[in-house]
């Protein structure tokens, strides 16, 4: 099919598909966190159209919360409050404008020294590790309803066909919570009290330079899934995205979405896995389809039942979810070692992997005065530190 002359209804058709691929990831990051779900949905949607307006158009993405915030801003609520955290949120954006300015300038070459995989390998496996326990916390509540949504996240995953393969967390969740009805119990009278229509719950950010400082290094992960998800798209659609509107466009366009993610309340939105898939399984490359995908979440997040009927997911549903969830991101950083065939014989790159984990799982703290770093912010600061310090082994 040539999806570059499809009718507007049909376009309409295809952009509300692909927000029910992203729809999973971009709603579980907020409920985690403690954000509004309808606020997460609102600033992906404005962002993918602020990334496509930077872009010139061109690249066909659409941003979602990133799973590689959840830890670093369950951590920084908990320290700095929410309002402290969005201000580091929004700064986080501005670590994606540098990243731009310096690909523009000295191209991608700067930045796979600076993060080769001997650094992101890790830095992505504590990411999954340090959300285990949550997940197992969460799931512990009630078991059965858990494991229901896990095992239909898995057999999805394993044995679904077509676009059905590349939701499996969202049909875990319909599943988990079908269970819970049943198991559980759930009360549906916030959902009948909400209002059909409302706006989002904007929470308005508080400067606060601790938490810019603990979101900060968190940046590195998802800056270079960002990189590798605009290579993939190139691979699908045989355009090359890098050179027009090129990477640092995309980066910029990013930045500016996340940041005005931070500046409404919403958690950091960005590239991720599972629109990238979705591009390559249809080949659909028309980028107006994601730009309707971007209005009809907007039109979402407008309704307040969207937001309660979010709400009244029970915990042990998204702890299932969780237990494959953050457990396939940890693999992820173990299959970019192996794949990018990272000598682990070689001393050099046993410490910074062996440093970057034991800190990061470890909670090491860095102070100083009032300010400190810790976590994946910490740990990705000393395994690029350590990376360029060592000398390498001839």
């Amino acid at each position: 099919m040539d999806h570059k002359n499809l009718n507007y209804f049909q376009k309409i058709i295809l952009g509300t598909q692909f927000l029910f691929v992203a729809f999973g990831a971009t709603v579980l990051v907020p409920l985690l966190v403690g954000m509004d779900p309808s606020t997460a949905l609102f600033t992906a949607g404005i962002g993918t159209l602020i990334f496509h307006l930077v872009t010139k158009g061109k690249v066909p993405i659409f941003l979602g919360s990133s799973f590689a915030f959840i830890a670093p801003i369950q951590k920084a609520t908990e320290l700095y409050g929410l309002p402290g955290t969005l201000s580091g949120i929004a700064v986080v954006g501005a670590v994606y404008g540098i990243m731009s300015a310096i690909i523009k300038v000295q191209g991608t070459g700067f930045i796979k020294r600076l993060f080769p995989p001997v650094v992101i390998g890790p830095v992505i496996m504590l990411i999954g590790l340090s959300l285990a326990g949550t997940g197992v916390s969460m799931a512990s509540g009630n078991w059965t309803v858990a494991l229901i949504a896990l095992l239909t996240a898995v057999v999805v995953s394993l044995w679904a066909k077509g676009l059905l393969k590349l939701i499996p967390i969202f049909c875990g969740i319909v599943t988990g919570y079908i269970a819970a009805i049943y198991f559980v119990g759930i009360d549906f009278q916030p959902v009948q009290d909400a209002a059909w229509l409302a706006l989002p719950k904007f929470v308005k950010p508080e400067l606060n330079w601790s938490a810019m400082i603990f979101m900060i290094p968190v940046a590195i992960a998802p800056v270079i899934e960002h990189i590798g998800d605009v290579y993939a798209v190139n691979n699908v659609t045989g355009e090359d995205y890098v050179k027009d509107p090129g990477l640092q466009r995309t980066m910029l366009g990013d930045g500016i979405a996340c940041t005005v993610a931070g500046l409404l309340g919403g958690p950091p939105v960005t590239t991720y896995s599972e629109v990238t898939g979705a591009i390559s399984l249809t080949k659909v490359a028309n980028p107006a389809i994601l730009r309707i995908s971007a209005v009809v979440a907007i039109v979402f997040s407008l309704s307040e039942k969207v937001s309660a009927l979010l709400r009244s997911i029970p915990a042990p549903v998204l702890g299932g979810i969780m237990l494959l969830l953050f457990g396939t991101i940890a693999s992820v950083g173990i299959g970019t070692l192996i794949r990018e065939k990272v000598d682990m014989s070689k001393t050099r790159n046993l410490i910074i992997v062996s440093l970057t984990l034991t800190l990061g799982i470890g909670g090491a703290v860095f102070e100083v005065g009032s300010i400190s770093m810790q976590g994946i912010g910490l740990a990705s600061i000393i395994g690029v530190v350590l990376n360029l310090i060592l000398p390498k082994e001839k």
